[in-house]
């Protein structure tokens, strides 16, 4: 498809600012990959080669009964009785010493019988954001099978800043597209139309912002319990009136301009006057205070976990990494991951958004 001019400049623009170019970048590589966060740490291998046959454990649940154990509940894979079972085919004398059978068998053969050899492909980090490791002490500093440490409660750091990285951005994305839509709708009625409806607005919005939002939250988190989707819901309804200040301005300004009054006299509808004309005006002031909003859901969201009131405690946080860096101070790199990882987060976030306000500005032109 083939851009118009208009969006050829801004395409042009957002490429000549190489802070946002690279940003954009680097940010899109590390939000790709954690999307394939189960490839990357899981507890669970990719790909399981058992008696020929090929099976994903990542994708489907499967009990130790069909790798020639005993209970049907799921199978740990990390269990070393249950990775010779798997390499072996199935031997009962896995139940014994399985590490000397699966050296025994390592040539096909054990005891004069032949084995059928399997093998398990494994992510590079083999702990989900959720795995308890009881070896040692937690917090454990970083080592070659844990890159960033543990937790207090032995839980691999790096697999929970991959899974929480993740969750993150997406509630950051869900709740500023629900934010900004709701937000941009409401001032650009109160701009247009203006007189009683904006003055109702107006009074309306007042009361809606003085409301204690961590109250709410405590309130209904205490009736219907903690969850993602009730939390994305209150994120958004306390977080679209930052956009209806800039965008009601920009439609108080743009609504007696020339072109306007053209269109109405030409019998131009007002949805569209208003979407297709002047919204694209109020788009730069929009874009300004948008990193406000996404960096901001983001921090709104450490923040309740940290004081827990954010996120089930099944679910991976960085707010919680953070709570448990402030709580085990003899623990440094669990204070320097949680740093870094907003540090990185917001900043390449602010630079993109920079290059895309700075795109969307007809002032500004770059060579």
């Amino acid at each position: 498809m083939r851009l118009s001019p208009l969006n050829q400049r801004r395409l042009r623009n957002f490429r000549a600012n190489r802070r946002a170019l690279w940003s954009l970048w680097i940010f899109g590589i590390l939000f790709v990959l954690s999307l394939f966060a189960e490839f990357l740490a899981n507890d669970k291998p990719i790909l399981v080669s058992y008696r020929g046959e090929l099976r994903m454990p990542i994708f489907r649940f499967y009990p130790e009964s069909a790798f020639g154990g005993d209970f049907r509940t799921e199978a740990l894979y990390r269990d070393i009785e249950v990775q010779c079972l798997i390499r072996t085919g199935g031997l009962e004398a896995c139940w014994d010493d399985p590490e000397a059978v699966i050296a025994d068998a390592a040539d096909g053969e054990f005891e004069g019988q032949k084995v059928e050899a399997g093998w398990l492909l494994w992510p590079p980090i083999r702990y989900s954001y959720n795995t308890i490791n009881n070896v040692g002490t937690a917090p454990s500093p970083p080592d070659s099978e844990h890159w960033l440490g543990t937790d207090d409660t032995s839980r691999d750091v790096l697999a929970r800043i991959i899974y929480g990285f993740r969750l993150s951005v997406l509630f950051a994305i869900i709740v500023s597209t629900g934010a900004s839509l709701l937000g941009i709708a409401a001032g650009a009625v109160q701009g247009y139309f203006g007189g009683r409806i904006d003055l109702i607005f107006q009074r309306l919005l007042e009361i809606w912002s003085g409301t204690p939002s961590l109250y709410v939250i405590i309130i209904l988190f205490a009736i219907l319990g903690r969850s993602f989707w009730l939390l994305v819901g209150i994120s958004i309804l306390f977080g679209w009136p930052a956009l209806v200040g800039v965008v009601r301005a920009e439609f108080l300004r743009a609504r007696n301009f020339e072109y306007v009054r053209a269109a109405r006299a030409l019998g131009v509808s007002d949805r569209v006057i208003m979407f297709r004309h002047i919204l694209p005006n109020a788009m730069v002031a929009t874009l300004t205070l948008l990193p406000f909003i996404v960096t901001g859901a983001i921090g709104g969201l450490a923040t309740l976990d940290f004081l827990g009131f954010g996120l089930p405690s099944n679910l991976p946080s960085l707010g919680e990494l953070t709570l448990q860096a402030k709580q085990n101070l003899h623990a440094p790199w669990l204070g320097f991951s949680a740093f870094f990882t907003f540090a990185i987060m917001l900043s390449l976030l602010v630079f993109i958004f920079e290059g895309v306000r700075d795109a969307f500005d007809p002032r500004k032109t770059f060579q």
